[in-house]
């Protein structure tokens, strides 16, 4: 593997991380918008991406199955262009359904970047740990800045920008990478070395029994936060944020910014201290966090916004470890490709609970008591994981 094609796969994975969480992070800010623009409350406008949020989980499987056994630079190439194609749509559209029709495209071809960009990483990658810190990195800033770009996109130029703009940059993208495949200067990449020993069998079955529940939490947790939390401050902070997107989309950056720098506190946690406790700690203090959200206003509901975002990403890199410990070298791909399926599915479910409470009570008081009960079944379930030490495992960045 050339040195040259190494970095130029950690940058496309990298740039495709970001692009991944803007494009599946940025029309709930688009949507206050569209509010406006189409008439149609808010809580209708978050239905339209409900089938395009549960296709970027379930054909996460798929996606990744045609990266082994096709081309996962391939793969990255359809990922990028498709993606970009589906953003410029969205942005020519002037009725719901056509609308509808292109978030589910955005949801279908961001399916593909975990299951594959991931693994296409790893294979390429010659410090790997240091690679998939950065990685992840970048999927934080692609959230952080979604509702920073947009918001600045529509007060500057008009909702339509908002997805027409990122959705060339992503094209382009598309087209220099396959430019790159077809002169050689990026290559597909070596097989994974085998790193781990097998475990138990019935620590396995235990170990991935629980965490299908509490990764289950934690993506409910992520999906809507992040559905409810530009309408939350357009609710509880208008006089803080003025009347345009932009202050809403800047303090949504603050607090998903946040959470990149968290990930490396996380990583670092992870290899001095108990997994166990350090995911079971992050569940314990969700539970007070999303109580207090429900009811906060002003400058305490930015500070738990931005705590709920910092406990779910220092709590990854354990959730991630704990996964790559208790599963075997040669069933990981498909161990992390359950979870990102599930981290990801439960998206919808997370989006029409939001969309729900909003329709019912005009608030989101109801959907942060309901996440907190959740952080507290996930906080005593997680009690009986095992209690080891922690060992050299590769683990995989945030969603």
């Amino acid at each position: 593997m050339k040195a040259g094609s190494a970095q130029l796969a950690l940058s496309f994975s990298c740039l495709g991380h970001a692009y991944m969480h803007l494009f599946t992070a940025f029309y709930f800010v688009i949507a206050l918008s569209l509010e406006i623009d189409w008439g149609i409350p808010n809580h209708e406008l978050i239905k339209l991406w409900a089938l395009g949020s549960l296709l970027v989980g379930l054909a996460a499987l798929p996606a990744g199955w045609l990266g082994d056994r096709w081309s996962a630079s391939g793969m990255m190439a359809v990922y990028f262009i498709g993606l970009g194609i589906s953003g410029i749509v969205c942005g020519l559209v002037d009725s719901a359904s056509a609308l509808m029709l292109g978030l589910t495209a955005i949801g279908l071809f961001s399916s593909i970047y975990h299951p594959v960009g991931i693994a296409w990483l790893v294979r390429n990658a010659k410090k790997r740990g240091m690679a998939l810190a950065v990685n992840g990195i970048f999927g934080s800033l692609g959230v952080g800045s979604a509702g920073l770009i947009a918001g600045f996109l529509i007060d500057a130029i008009s909702w339509r920008a908002a997805f027409i703009l990122p959705g060339i940059i992503c094209l382009v993208t598309g087209l220099v990478l396959v430019v790159a495949l077809r002169r050689g200067w990026v290559t597909e990449g070596g097989p994974e070395e085998a790193r781990d020993p097998p475990p138990a069998r019935q620590d396995m079955i235990k170990v991935f029994a629980i965490l299908l529940l509490t990764m289950s939490v934690m993506g409910l947790m992520f999906h809507a936060t992040q559905a409810s939390l530009p309408k939350m401050f357009d609710l509880r902070m208008r006089d803080l944020t003025g009347e345009g997107a932009f202050g809403i989309g800047v303090l949504v950056a603050v607090v998903y910014t946040a959470g990149g720098v968290m990930q490396l506190v996380g990583g670092w946690l992870a290899d001095r201290f108990s997994l166990k406790l350090i995911y079971l700690s992050a569940f314990v203090f969700q539970i007070p966090v999303m109580a207090f959200i429900a009811t906060a206003v002003s400058a305490p509901l930015i500070a738990l916004a931005i705590l709920t975002v910092l406990l779910s990403a220092a709590a990854l890199p354990a959730e991630n470890m704990l996964l790559a410990r208790y599963t075997p070298q040669r069933h990981r791909s498909l161990a992390y490709g359950v979870k990102f399926v599930l981290a990801f599915s439960i998206a919808n479910p997370a989006i029409l609970l939001a969309s729900w409470v909003e329709g019912s009570s005009g608030e989101y008081v109801w959907l942060y008591m309901i996440l907190a009960l959740a952080a507290a079944a996930a906080a005593f379930v997680a009690l009986f994981l095992p209690n080891k030490p922690p060992q050299a495992v590769v683990a995989v960045p945030a969603e």
